[in-house]
């Protein structure tokens, strides 16, 4: 009897777990890095569907009728903003959804193009430079010449986790108090994570802070702790680089003398290794740019992502 009771207990314990988990609202997150800053908020009070999933380009996704249903049935629908998703106003309006969207990026101070930089004759920082630290190797824009990739500023992800708590309390009142502590916990972890970041970079030595990319991505990370990025391809992967772009690029490491290109997770690699062949600088490595690795890779957070990258970049310019 005692046996047969305690199983029962042990059953009904179960079943309570699914049911809190269901109880609480239904989220989508349009891509795996905001995936990961909504599920440190929300942690197990919420349901959430991301839709760009790791490794995935959500500059070139297709939204499919799945991703429809998911909008249609959410409490909370949150994006990056800052025109990242080109595709997410024609999916929300598909499905039919009364969710509350929040832009994720909506209290970043965005950057602009880098030819309004130039035109001012400095970077952002005082010095002067032929391109900012955000320069590519081409003028043409994808996203209305505002760079979207704000969460390669750790300090502008702190913005997102503050607007994915606003919203998820906004949705679910009676969350608040667990969206409080979860968000100001992780806070703390970015605040510690800013500054492992700013005491790698004050270890290489300034004149070697310059990075080929596959596409231009890291403007914010490039600002925020001063190293200059390069790139043959635009803000979005949609856009190739032409043959012109890449043969100034070429000119362009071998004048400055750029030790190291970088390919990324969502990028062919082919461009980028032609450029090293071409140059002789070295392959540093794989960067995470706007999509999380799978759980199991180097990347599978947004808090290991940085910590990837800040290591390759370390390991190639330091020595």
């Amino acid at each position: 009897m005692f046996r047969r009771a305690t199983l029962a207990a042990a059953f009904a314990a179960v079943m309570l777990l699914p049911a809190q988990a269901a109880d609480g609202p239904k989220v989508v997150a349009t891509f795996s890095i905001l995936g990961d800053l909504v599920t440190n908020v929300g942690g197990d009070r919420i349901a959430l569907t991301t839709l760009v999933g790791p490794d995935g380009d959500a500059h070139v996704y297709a939204p499919s009728p799945a991703d429809a249903k998911a909008l249609s049935e959410a409490k909370v629908v949150f994006t990056n903003g800052l025109k990242f998703e080109g595709w997410i106003d024609r999916l929300v309006k598909a499905s039919g959804t009364k969710a509350r969207v929040v832009e994720a990026a909506k209290a970043v101070t965005p950057l602009e193009s880098e030819d309004d930089h130039e035109e001012a004759g400095h970077d952002g920082h005082g010095h002067e430079h032929g391109h900012d630290h955000s320069g590519h190797a081409h003028g043409s824009h994808d996203h209305g010449g505002i760079d979207p990739h704000a969460w390669q500023s750790v300090a502008n992800t702190k913005l997102y986790v503050a607007a994915i708590r606003d919203g998820l309390i906004a949705a679910d009142p009676e969350g608040q108090t667990t969206y409080e502590a979860n968000a100001a916990a992780y806070l703390a972890r970015l605040d510690a994570l800013d500054a492992e970041v700013r005491a790698a970079v004050a270890r290489i030595p300034e004149a070697d802070r310059k990075v080929i990319t596959s596409h231009d991505a890291f403007g914010y990370f490039a600002r925020a702790y001063d190293l200059t990025f390069i790139a043959p391809q635009g803000r979005s992967t949609e856009a190739e680089a032409s043959a012109k772009d890449v043969a100034a690029l070429v000119r362009q490491i071998k004048a400055e003398k750029v030790k190291a290109v970088f390919v990324e997770n969502i990028t062919d690699k082919r461009l980028v290794e032609q450029i090293a062949r071409e140059t002789g600088a070295v392959v540093g490595g794989t960067l995470y740019s706007d999509a999380l690795s799978s759980a199991d890779g180097p990347a599978g957070t947004y808090i290991d992502m940085v910590r990837h990258n800040i290591k390759a970049l370390s390991a190639a310019l330091s020595s």
